[in-house]
């Protein structure tokens, strides 16, 4: 009996840890399960809002575009080329440069700075607006330099026409990148995404009234765009500095007058290396106009790098949200929590992806 029983407890004692193994096991599996679906849920919190938010600011050049289409052959080709390669290339860059604010604007905020956020954004004013400044020959010069390029004469000529009337839309992007990232890094993405819904229905009805009701032609189809921009601008920097953000936004401050050849730096680094990502698609449409039937050409090819640039919104918006995430851990001292949400970003943005591209196979 005696052996039995040191037998029965040698067997009791051996069960013991594997079934703690085992429970430990299951604890550390849920605990995992329960870390990605928080970090999903706050990322999502700013991915969500940032999809729409930069798919309807996109969709008011894509939407005066169709308009466009209504009048003429020659009328869309120049909008196409004044939308997707003048306005585009400085959109992007500038875009680009604004983004330098989620790392700034994200680590102060993790790390409770609050009040520098709104020195940030003031610095990033000063600099893309100086920026556009050194833009405007772009604007200025369109015909000679799209005549360089190869583009014909009537649809060089129009474009030139066209750009100087969307001088104020490149200034306008001067102020909202910095606004977007300001509000963004608060997590006050619904803000953003409630303003752009409004502008971008604003936009459509001032389009139909210009184009239609008005029948102001190709200038007033353009100048539609700098009337829902610079509306879009208004909102959010009327929300910010009227009460919207108590805490980051203190008044305008002369500390923002300060280290802005850092920041320009910065600034400057962030927006080449969003801009090499898409001006290949500019130099094809460029590209186009020394082809046979030009307006035809360069029509389809616009149309087509306008819905691959409604598709890139979604990456460019887990860009940001990623930037955010990362940069409110970091100035948190998180650092294991911001490669754990850099992770779950990629994961998502690669399956997301990964749909999209079995939906084209399907398709084709």
């Amino acid at each position: 009996m005696g052996d039995k029983d040191d037998e029965a407890e040698g067997v009791e004692t051996t069960r013991i840890p594997l079934l703690r193994d085992q429970n430990a096991t299951e604890e550390e599996g849920g605990e995992i399960k329960r870390r990605i679906w928080t970090e999903m849920k706050k990322l999502w919190r700013i991915v969500g809002p940032a999809i729409f938010t930069r798919a309807s600011t996109y969709s008011i050049l894509v939407i005066t575009q169709a308009f466009a289409g209504h009048l003429g052959e020659l009328e869309l080709a120049a909008i196409s080329i004044v939308n997707n390669v003048i306005i585009g290339f400085n959109f992007g860059l500038l875009l680009g440069m604004a983004s330098a604010l989620e790392t700034l604007c994200g680590q102060a905020f993790g790390a409770k700075k609050y009040d520098m956020l709104g020195v940030y954004m003031q610095r990033s004013w000063i600099v893309l607006f100086l920026c556009s400044v050194l833009l405007l020959p772009m604007y200025i010069f369109t015909s000679p330099i799209l005549k360089f390029f190869g583009q014909p004469d009537d649809i060089a000529e129009l474009s030139g026409i066209i750009a100087v009337w969307v001088i104020p839309v490149h200034f306008a992007f001067a102020f909202f990148f910095p606004l977007n990232r300001f509000l963004q890094c608060q997590l006050k993405n619904m803000v953003l995404a409630f303003t752009a819904g409004v502008v971008l229905v604003v936009h459509i009805f001032v389009c139909w009234l210009f184009v239609y009701g008005l029948k102001l032609g190709v200038i007033g189809t353009m100048a539609t765009v700098n009337v829902s921009w610079w509306l879009n601008v208004l909102i959010l920097y009327t929300y910010a500095t009227c009460g919207g953000c108590p805490v980051t936004w203190t008044g305008y401050s002369i500390e923002a007058f300060t280290e802005l050849w850092e920041f320009a730096k910065l600034s400057a680094s962030s927006g080449i290396m969003l801009c090499l990502e898409s001006w290949y698609y500019k130099i094809l449409i460029v590209m186009t106009g020394n082809l046979k039937d030009t307006k035809i050409a360069v029509d389809s090819l616009s149309i087509c790098m306008s819905i691959n640039g409604l598709e890139m919104m979604i990456p460019i918006a887990f860009l940001a949200g990623t930037g955010v995430r990362v940069a409110n851990e970091l100035g948190a001292g998180n650092g294991k929590k911001a490669r754990f949400a850099m992770i779950i970003s990629v994961i998502q943005s690669l399956i997301i992806w990964n749909n999209i591209f079995s939906a084209y196979s399907i398709s084709s």
